[in-house]
This record gives structure tokens, C-alpha cells and sequence, in this order.
């Protein structure tokens, strides 16, 4: 009985691996980010145009904007399993695609880390990669557990703008997953008590007198700049326009909660509290 057993256990890891291995098509930057974490992105037919990381997800074929999907253009690549993010849409789409026979799955992180923990289990079951993602999990646990804490004091007021297109110009209120990073990394959201993203005006600026000005890296590129963001409405006014103190991190990795979430939070937690330029 007990070489039974030890032959049971020998065959374990070769089992999990035997497990059924989906053909994926997934929709978000942090869930396709997870399916290459687990090891799954030769399962991959396809990704949206959001899905930027690691560069070989740019590679893939593409069926577009998360939020505007085609189920003809989905279907064309024939895939079995559908892993979306909770902007994935429009509902229509993906009601046709569960007509169509293919397994949808909507997954949000709620922009907490357990939540990111909680998906990747999730999409480890689903992709047949159980044991990568309790693997995953750990090392997330043990890099969550080590990250920075913010230093004592009054946290710095930040305000968040999304800036990927001119003339465009978005803050970030609560509810938002800049509002959730913002609190992670030990700062005050200036424009707490606004639900959502609101446009950018200068009285909006001038109210939220943020001591920081924080956007993505792409949205800094696209307005040419610290010099060019600073120009818009209100900012060069308030107390982080007149010390010019304006960050920016990467997009995916900043608004993602993808599997980075831990180096993410170290990251901003350094910037914002002045410990990296």
C-alpha cells in the first residue's frame, strides 16, 4: 500500500502537466501578462491591443480594444476559452461568443492583491497550470511582503492624470485603480471625494493643489513632456506645477495589477516620497 502511494506522488507532477490545456484568447494587459507568468502563452491564439507585456504578447494576433471586441474576429481564431478583464466587452460580444460555444471568463483583480492573488489562481485552473500558479502566488506573497513601506509623515497629495491623447485630459478620483495604487504606495489622492474619472480643468487643479503630479510614461511622452503637461489647465499653478514635480511609470505596470503589482507599488512608493527622481 505504501508503494502505492509513493507511485501516486511520483506521477502527480506529470498529471497536473496532463490536464486539459485550453486554446486561449485573452483580453487585458495583466491577464495575458499572467498567462505568460504561468507559462501558458504557447496556449495563447490571440490577445487585445492592451496587452503590451512582456514584448512577445505584442507579437501575437490581435483582436482588438478590450472594451470594443468583434465576435467575428475573436472566433476567427478559434479559440475555446476566452480569459477577460472586467472592461472586456461590449456584453452583446461576449453573449455571442458563449453562443458560439466558447468558454468565457470574466475576471476582475477589484484593484486589491488578493485580488491579483485570487486571479491567478483562477486563471492557473483555468489554463491547466495549477501548480505554476500556487508557485506564482508565493513568490508574489514573499515580494509583497518585502516591498518598501512609505516613510512617516504627512502623506504627499497626488493627483493622477491621464494624459494619452491632447486635449483629453482626465484626473483620477476614487474608485479608480490610480486611486488604489495611490493608497498602496502611502499617498493622498487630491481629488479624493470624486468618484471616477472627471475631465481636467484648471479649478480642479487648483482645488486638488496636489503636491505631486503623477501620469503614465506614455501619457507624459505624448504631451511632450513634463514642460508641455504643465501647461495644461490649472497644473503649473498648483504646489507640484511651481516645484515641477511630476512623476510617471509605465502604464501597464502602474494601472495593471497584473503580477508586477509588488515591484509597482516599490516603485511608486519611492517616487512619490521623493527616494527616486
Amino acid at each position: 500500500m505504501k508503494r502505492r502511494s509513493l507511485l501516486s506522488a511520483a506521477l502527480l507532477p506529470a498529471f497536473v502537466h496532463a490536464q486539459p490545456q485550453p486554446r486561449i484568447v485573452s483580453v487585458g494587459g495583466a491577464v495575458t501578462e499572467t498567462v505568460f507568468a504561468l507559462g501558458a502563452q504557447g496556449q495563447l491564439a490571440g490577445v487585445d491591443t492592451t496587452s503590451l507585456f512582456p514584448v512577445d504578447a505584442t507579437k501575437l494576433p490581435q483582436v482588438g480594444y478590450a472594451r470594443t471586441l468583434s465576435a467575428e474576429g475573436v472566433l476567427a481564431l478559434k479559440p475555446q476559452l476566452l480569459l477577460a478583464s472586467g472592461e472586456a466587452g461590449p456584453p452583446l460580444v461576449l453573449a455571442q461568443l458563449r453562443s458560439a460555444g466558447v468558454r468565457v471568463e470574466v475576471l476582475d483583480d477589484q484593484h486589491r492583491f488578493d485580488g491579483v492573488l485570487a486571479r491567478t489562481q483562477r486563471i492557473g485552473a483555468l489554463c491547466g497550470r495549477e501548480r505554476e500558479a500556487a508557485q506564482l502566488v508565493a513568490r508574489l506573497q514573499q515580494d509583497w511582503a518585502a516591498r518598501p513601506k512609505p516613510p512617516a509623515g504627512a502623506p504627499p497629495r497626488v493627483l493622477f492624470v491621464l494624459a494619452h491623447a491632447a486635449g483629453q485630459l482626465r484626473v483620477a478620483g476614487e474608485g479608480t485603480s490610480a486611486d488604489a495604487m495611490l493608497t498602496l504606495a502611502g499617498a493622498r489622492n487630491a481629488l479624493a471625494g470624486v468618484q471616477g474619472y472627471k475631465p481636467l480643468t484648471a479649478e480642479a487643479a487648483l482645488q486638488a493643489a496636489p503636491d505631486v503630479v503623477l501620469c503614465t510614461t506614455q501619457g507624459l511622452d505624448a504631451q511632450g513632456g513634463a514642460d508641455g503637461l504643465l501647461k495644461a489647465p490649472g497644473l503649473a499653478l498648483t504646489p507640484a506645477g511651481r516645484a515641477r514635480r511630476v512623476a510617471s511609470m509605465e502604464a501597464l505596470l502602474l494601472l495593471g495589477f497584473g503580477p508586477r503589482l509588488p515591484q509597482a507599488v516599490a516603485e511608486l512608493t519611492d517616487r512619490l516620497h521623493g527616494r527616486t527622481a
